[in-house]
């Protein structure tokens, strides 16, 4: 069996800003949990139980207090810095004197349906030095694209083409064996200026390592912009909303799959699933919306939010119809009855029209 696991949650996300300024990406909720919990927990229902996390100097701490040493997940987490970001080959690299036997690697921005479970699974019959998973996409130049021969064999990757060699990209996740380090201490810096792990892949294939693959059929989420957000939360919502009545609801209507979490009120208000409001928030006198989550201490009055993420702390006031938005922690929107607003807003911001 496997005993690691490497998550990658280094990078600084310049895709994600304003939100990515002050948070890492890696923690930005999705149904009111944070997508590096989301990561971990599917590891440790891999079986896996010894994990590796790559952070960088600019979020280390803010991931080391929300993971700690693993133990909230049933894992044993230790970190590894990467000073810079230099590629995935590279943050792969720096857990080489660490890990003994096959490892999985997965990118702590990237969610599979079903996880890593059934894909090392595979690994492990198969025997092979690398497994790697992929998913055919309508545009794949922002990922690494597999590329195959006449016969459809695999005999390449390559990191980003403008003109894609097929539409199978490469998702957030691999399983290696330490055969894989031989290969990344023979590369250079890509165009880019780093070190791509489907150089490291191709050399594998070259010098007849085994490097199996799979083609993946259900939903693959890749945390990069703010539309990936709200449709990444959309979809977690609807995969696991069920109605859970937990704390105060009074003179409301719960329509469909409503989590309302301990200590949270729900008053003179609807709110139609799947959505779910957190701990210790506060919705009065509004409609909240499919597909929202209101965050932890969140407060939504006099207002009607749709389809949005709403982090902890974040105030929505008198607001007539607030859609596809974002809101970081503890931002406040007032808007004094102003119809309807979208909004990326950050930490401590405030919005009043």
């Amino acid at each position: 069996m496997i005993r690691h696991a490497i998550v990658l949650a280094g990078g600084y996300a310049t895709r994600l800003r304003p939100t990515s300024l002050s948070m890492s990406k890696h923690l930005v909720p999705l149904a009111n949990r944070p997508v590096l919990g989301w990561v971990l927990s599917q590891i440790a229902e891999a079986g896996v139980r010894e994990v590796f996390i790559v952070v960088g100097l600019h979020n280390r701490e803010q991931i080391a207090e929300y993971v700690g040493d693993g133990s909230r997940f049933g894992l044993s987490v230790e970190y590894l810095l990467q000073e810079r970001p230099l590629g995935i080959a590279h943050a792969v690299s720096l857990a080489e004197r660490y890990v003994s036997g096959p490892f999985l690697v997965y990118l702590g921005d990237n969610l599979l349906k079903g996880g890593a479970a059934p894909y090392l699974k595979r690994f492990v019959e198969a025997r092979a030095d690398a497994l790697v998973i992929l998913k055919e996409i309508g545009d794949p130049t922002r990922f690494g694209v597999a590329v195959f021969d006449g016969g459809g064999r695999l005999v390449g990757f390559v990191e980003k083409p403008k003109e894609p060699p097929s539409r199978f990209a490469l998702v957030g996740l691999y399983f290696f064996t330490p055969v894989v380090f031989d290969c990344i201490k023979q590369l250079k810096p890509s165009w880019r200026g780093e070190y791509e792990i489907t150089d490291a892949l191709a050399l594998m294939l070259r010098d007849g390592k085994r490097v199996e693959y799979v083609v993946h059929e259900g939903w693959w989420l890749d945390i990069g912009k703010k539309d990936d957000v709200l449709a990444a939360n959309a979809l977690l919502l609807d995969e696991y909303a069920r109605l859970d009545v937990r704390g105060i609801v009074e003179n409301s209507q719960l329509e469909g799959r409503v989590v309302v979490e301990p200590s949270a009120v729900v008053k003179n208000s609807v709110v139609r699933g799947p959505a779910v409001v957190g701990e210790g928030a506060v919705v009065e006198n509004s409609f909240v919306g499919p597909y929202t989550s209101v965050g932890p201490g969140a407060v939504v009055r006099g207002s009607a939010v749709e389809y949005s993420v709403l982090m902890e702390g974040a105030v929505v006031e008198d607001v007539e119809r607030l859609e596809e938005s974002i809101l970081g922690r503890y931002a406040r929107v007032a808007a004094g009855g102003r119809r309807a607003l979208r909004l990326h807003v950050s930490d401590y911001s405030t919005v009043e029209f």
